[in-house]
């Protein structure tokens, strides 16, 4: 199979290799999916760029769509010719859907339905499960205000939808070149963060009180919000990631004061049991298709360096995907 890869660290021009590698094959429990898309995301460009590898070669991503192939012991051969959508291909795993195959448990391989595209179908396992996780955990948004950051990024586009389908109002913040896409993910005002004045923005919009819930995409920078009273009294904010992979410090009195609720998560690592009640609504909004899918850009597996580059530069409105088949 034609597969693009990496065995060390470095710039994507520098370590990823696109070549031949052996087809694999599904062992006990595993099904073997035929990509035709992979998702690019932002952790898989820090993985190559700097996370120790797993194993000697790495196979990036652990999005991707396709169609099951084969099947492994214990798998029923129903399953095969199945239309699917992969999670966690590459977490803990060295090879993930940057090829034309890939081997995994068969409970990662999920339905996708028909009226959904392969290229949606490789935004779904980090960007729209984290975006749900996300929401879940704010609990009953109807009639609440959530401030919702990096409103036009690839989670937060997801964020925006869900959130106002539950009834809530959604502030988002977004640059003055995505605030169109933020606005049309169904976003009901978009505060510029560049301007430097997205606390105060946000208080003026909320009558001084500030938003009821955040859903944050980087703590290092939203952190220092909530001593200006971004956040409600007995508020809760919900955070994804970082830009910076260092320390952060949170105001204390601010929280303490506030009654204030600060709540970590990363997608790879849900319990099994939220796992699958995301998965089963998840589905179902796919079937419904009330969800809108932003695809940036497409490469083809051959450039996939480029694919990545296109993710480090960081101006691509919409999701970067591989398409392979």
């Amino acid at each position: 199979m034609q597969a693009a890869w990496y065995e060390k660290n470095g710039e994507p021009r520098d370590v990823i290799v696109v070549g031949e590698m052996e087809t694999p094959r599904p062992g006990a429990g595993e099904v073997l999916v035929r990509l035709a898309t992979s998702g690019v995301n932002p952790s898989d460009v820090k993985s190559r760029r700097g996370r120790p590898l797993i194993g000697p070669r790495i196979i990036p991503h652990s999005d991707g769509a396709g169609v099951v192939e084969a099947v492994g012991d214990g798998v029923s051969a129903g399953r095969i010719g199945e239309r699917v959508w992969t999670w966690n291909a590459q977490w803990k795993r060295p090879f993930g859907t940057a090829a034309e195959y890939v081997a995994l448990p068969e409970a990662q391989a999920v339905p996708l339905p028909d009226n959904i595209d392969f290229a949606a179908g490789a935004c779904l396992g980090i960007p729209a499960l984290t975006a749900l996780r996300a929401i879940d955990l704010q609990g009953d948004v109807a009639g609440k205000t959530l401030l919702i950051t990096g409103a036009a990024n690839a989670v937060g586009h997801y964020a925006v939808q869900i959130a106002k389908r539950r009834g809530a109002r959604v502030i988002g913040t977004a640059s003055a070149a995505r605030r169109g896409h933020a606005l049309a993910a169904g976003a009901d005002e978009v505060i510029d963060y560049r301007e430097g004045k997205t606390a105060e923005q946000l208080k003026e919009l909320t009558g001084g009180k500030g938003a009821d819930g955040i859903v944050d995409m980087d703590l290092s920078t939203t952190a220092a919000l909530l001593p200006e009273g971004a956040l409600a009294p007995h508020g809760k904010l919900v955070c994804y990631g970082s830009n910076v992979p260092a320390d952060i410090p949170v105001s204390f009195p601010a929280m303490l004061w506030n009654s204030l609720t600060l709540q970590v998560f990363v997608v790879y690592e849900l319990l099994p049991e939220v796992r699958a009640a995301a998965l089963l609504d998840l589905t179902r909004m796919l079937a419904a298709d009330v969800l809108k899918h932003s695809i940036g850009a497409t490469f083809p597996l051959e450039q996939t360096a480029e694919a990545h580059e296109a993710v480090e530069k960081g101006d691509t409105i919409g999701n970067v995907v591989l398409a392979i088949d």
